[in-house]
């Protein structure tokens, strides 16, 4: 093909992107408040795929090139911070755990649609909590779409049938009947189904529910195209993630790259799910200290686009403390974390017009939305139990040993939930109120020092 080909498609992409730009460029600026903040704003109607990437990218770009810069600043600093930034961090963690908390309630109201649905989100969050390996969270999501399915299809329920039919032909045998007799009282209900769609998926007319899409909003992307997208990187994904477990001893970043690929591709949810898994593909790895980690997760908080820039900062911060360049370090974060939901995002485009109407696919994606809320109350009670630091314990502990920290926490909880309280300025309560408490404690401790001088002076006095 010829240059001016080529050159008349580019020019033929930016004229079609330039409106979305220029639309759309603040985000990565005002895009505050997390997934439920981020549905709301760009989920207006992004309807061509270049159109999505072309977001993405001024959307993410602000916030990653300012945890980049964090990165570099955490590494030059000491062992120990001073009390206020301890106190600062602590109460941005704390309006953290509250805002979380407060986007889970808001997900599961809209991922609880039965009483299934609700099983599920208490059974993935509880066993999120029990226990936690590289590949438990993946396993648990999954999990949880294969027990809709399950049950929407009622195959337990065929598998308990021929058991019960095995007892009753061994009793039929022992008592002497005869077996059709017994075949057909135990299939007599004539509205017995071994395959039913969900409740919800019924129009009140029986019919499965029927969409109409407007012809501007149709995806012009063939279901052959996003089947290739979607196998080619698989295999990708296998390979690399092969090598990282075949080699002896792989590269620091490339097992950083898979690390974060893994957790790009496994994550349903958002920001809020990726922060455990984040720990332990990061933090267990021995790459980042705990307290470098939590500093880096109060201050994502107040930063604008997507949490998922947290693996900027992680990553710079993993090539700085082995030896490796800082640059690249970030960027293979930036790319490991977002390039996997954006190629699936795109190749799933052409599968899913042809797989939405199907009731499997709508069962087992009903299960893994739920499973994935399940896992953000997860990242609740671990980002609770480690928010809390200051130069004593610098790994983190608790919110709850400081009953200040859970007034922080139900403080952005409830601002949040019922009073409209933003996200910007739920964190922004979070330090001050961090401040203050620091303030308070520093007062106290110099009335305490007072009281100790005065009882010495009057002691040697006497």
């Amino acid at each position: 093909m010829s240059f001016s080909y080529w050159e008349n498609k580019a020019h033929k992409a930016i004229i079609r992107t330039w409106p979305t730009i220029r639309n759309n460029w603040h985000l990565g600026l005002t895009a505050f408040g997390g997934p439920p903040v981020h549905f709301r704003i760009v989920g207006l109607g992004f309807r061509k795929a270049l159109e999505r990437t072309v977001v993405t990218l001024p959307h993410s770009l602000p916030g990653a090139i300012g945890m980049f810069g964090l990165s570099v600043g955490i590494s030059n600093i000491g062992n120990t911070l001073p009390r206020a930034v301890y106190a600062l961090l602590s109460g941005l963690n704390a309006a953290t755990v509250g805002i979380i908390a407060c986007a889970a309630v808001e997900l599961s109201s809209i991922a609880i649609t039965d009483k299934l649905t609700r099983i599920l989100v208490f059974l993935t969050g509880a066993a999120g909590l029990l226990y936690k390996v590289l590949w438990y969270f993946p396993v648990l999501i999954f999990a949880a779409g294969f027990a809709a399915v399950t049950n929407d299809y009622r195959w337990l329920h065929r598998l308990v049938q021929a058991i019960k039919n095995i007892f009753i032909r061994a009793r039929a045998s022992s008592m002497g009947m005869e077996l059709n007799t017994i075949e057909r009282r135990s299939w007599s209900d004539p509205n017995r189904s071994i395959t039913a769609l969900p409740e919800h998926e019924m129009t009140s007319g029986g019919d499965p529910e029927s969409r109409t899409i407007p012809q501007e909003y149709r995806l012009n992307f063939s279901w052959k195209s996003g089947t290739a997208i979607i196998t080619t990187f698989f295999l990708t994904f296998i390979v690399v993630m092969v090598f990282r477990g075949v080699f002896h001893n792989p590269p620091v970043l490339y097992k950083l790259f898979a690390n974060l690929c893994l957790a790009g591709t496994i994550i349903f949810g958002g920001g809020p799910v990726v922060i455990p898994l984040l720990r332990e593909y990061i933090v267990a790895e021995g790459w980042v200290s705990p307290r470098d980690f939590l500093v880096g997760l109060a201050i994502i908080q107040a930063f604008p686009g997507p949490n998922f820039n947290f693996a900027v900062f992680l990553g710079g911060l993993t090539a700085i403390n082995n030896g490796q360049s800082v640059v690249l370090g970030a960027i293979i974060a930036f790319i490991g974390i977002f390039l996997p939901g954006m190629v699936l995002v795109h190749g799933t485009m052409g599968v899913w017009k042809v797989l939405r109407s199907k009731p499997l696919v709508k069962s087992g994606v009903r299960g893994i939305n739920a499973g994935a809320v399940g896992l953000i109350y997860t990242a609740v009670y671990r980002i609770w139990q480690v928010g809390f630091i200051d130069e004593d314990f610098q790994s983190g502990k608790s919110l709850g040993d400081d009953p200040w920290w859970v007034v922080v926490t139900a403080t952005a909880y409830v601002g949040g939930r019922y009073f409209g309280l933003s996200a910007p300025l739920a964190l922004l309560l979070g330090g001050l109120l961090g401040l203050t408490n620091d303030e308070f404690e520093l007062n106290a401790k110099t009335e305490s020092w007072v009281q100790m001088g005065s009882g010495s002076i009057k002691r040697v006095c006497m």
